[in-house]
């Protein structure tokens, strides 16, 4: 039997529900151990008031993340709203312990705010023009002590997004391993860097062409992690008119590419040994090396044969090349691709042509 996965609630829902449990004590002088919101997909949500705080300067809730089966890394964490009435009629947000401030352009909020996404805020906004008399406003102050240490692992270093995590959510509800949530918190990177200036950017699948790109002296900024949606990351380049892609990682990713995977986790795609194996027969290699390819468990293993045959001067610039071709062929040739593959040690394997001219054009110190 299929154990039903359950559904948790995003950090934006936490700050709704606090201010919805401040306001009531304001208004009211009632404390509430739970309280029902709206998510911004139209379902209900019913959330836990762990405690609130009240000081004769402040009223304070907290909220613990519940993401449910998924595997957060907020979940459990403490998220604390403060929430002050005001006479001017605006709601106002504020970054507490642990929120991080927006400071580069390209993000749904401007620089120097608070990294509170648009869902989350229009969340608490419904909550306060629901409670507040009409002429009345709030500032509302989120905290999260643990933000500190947790936002190193995630993106928002590279997005320069400082001191702490963002509160985010685009319907309110954590839905166990959302595949589209992790896409679309990747694709920032590419708003960001093209807000910098940079409308030819390097897209890495992880660590690896990450430490070649900063070797190489490649502009960090330009540097867009991928993971394993290389399709939808070169989809939203040529949505965004980016000029060129310069695909840079390890071989064991990129092959996929070059046989038209553009989703390269093991779970969905493979086909690693069985494209080099027939690229290298393309190039005369001999059954005994193909069944040697075939024998290998990894494409770091399989580089060894193809050494033995001395194919890797030509192989790997063709697999670049045919890389770059389906990925341009991936977004109707909307934008240029370029490619260059590495061993799990950072050393570069070959490239193809149009990484060289994306190089030269943009004084890239690509060789």
């Amino acid at each position: 039997m299929i154990k039903k996965m359950k559904n948790g609630y995003t950090t934006g829902s936490c700050a709704a529900a606090g201010t919805k449990a401040v306001l009531f004590y304001l208004l009211n002088k009632s404390i509430v151990s739970e309280v029902e919101i709206d998510a911004l997909s139209g379902e209900k949500l019913h959330i836990p008031i762990k405690q609130i705080y009240i000081l004769p300067e402040k009223v304070t809730a907290e909220v613990i993340k519940d993401a449910g089966d998924d595997p957060d890394i907020t979940h459990g964490i403490s998220i604390f709203t403060q929430v002050a009435i005001n006479k001017n009629g605006a709601i106002n947000f504020f970054a507490g312990k642990g929120i991080g401030k927006v400071t580069k352009e390209g993000m749904s909020v401007p620089v120097g705010q608070p990294s509170i996404n648009p869902g989350p805020r229009k969340m608490m906004t419904n909550v306060a023009r629901q409670l507040l008399s009409p002429g009345q406003g709030c500032d509302i102050t989120i905290s999260a002590p643990a933000g500190e240490k947790l936002a190193q692992r995630t993106l928002n270093p590279i997005l320069g997004i400082e001191g702490g995590i963002s509160i985010i959510g685009t319907s309110g509800i954590v839905r166990p391993m959302s595949e589209e949530a992790f896409k679309n918190s990747l694709t920032p990177q590419i708003d960001v860097a093209f807000a910098a200036g940079h409308s030819s950017q390097i897209f890495v699948p992880g660590k690896i062409g990450e430490n070649i790109a900063v070797t190489l002296g490649l502009p960090q900024q330009a540097i867009v992690q991928t993971s394993n949606f290389i399709g939808y990351m070169l989809e939203y380049a040529a949505e965004k008119k980016l000029e060129n892609v310069l695909l840079l990682g390890h071989l064991g990713k990129l092959v996929k590419v070059a046989a038209g995977n553009f989703h390269t986790h093991s779970k969905v795609s493979d086909a690693r040994l069985e494209t080099l194996a027939a690229y290298s027969a393309l190039l005369g290699m001999d059954q005994s090396g193909i069944k040697r390819i075939f024998a290998c468990a990894t494409t770091e293993a399989a580089m060894s044969v193809i050494n033995d045959y001395k194919l890797g001067e030509k192989l790997y610039p063709l697999l670049c090349q045919r890389a770059s071709e389906r990925s341009m062929r991936h977004v109707y040739n909307d934008l240029t691709v370029g490619t260059i593959m590495a061993t799990l040690k950072g050393t570069i394997l070959g490239m193809d042509e149009n990484a060289k001219r994306i190089g030269r054009k943009l004084h890239w110190n690509i060789k």
